[in-house]
């Protein structure tokens, strides 16, 4: 019974709060791109994979949420 209520506590708090669901899901998303990166470029230290696989995630959130206000302004 206690996972159960467990499982059912989470799910009510997806629902409410998203930004932790998001944030885990760009940490994931970048375990994947970070040694891409790594791999394909000569010369970077792993700490600066992680930065710019990081930043291109950050950078195709903000796009993607640019052009969600420009062709839905009335929602914001």
């Amino acid at each position: 019974m206690d996972v159960l209520e467990g499982v059912s506590f989470i799910w009510v708090q997806w629902r409410r709060q998203k930004l932790p669901l998001q944030l885990l899901i760009a940490l994931c998303l970048n375990l994947a791109i970070a040694p891409a990166v790594y791999a394909a470029v000569d010369g970077v230290q792993r700490r600066q994979a992680w930065a710019i696989g990081l930043l291109g995630l950050v950078t195709l959130g903000l796009t993607i949420y640019l052009f969600d206000v420009v062709f839905r302004p009335e929602r914001y």
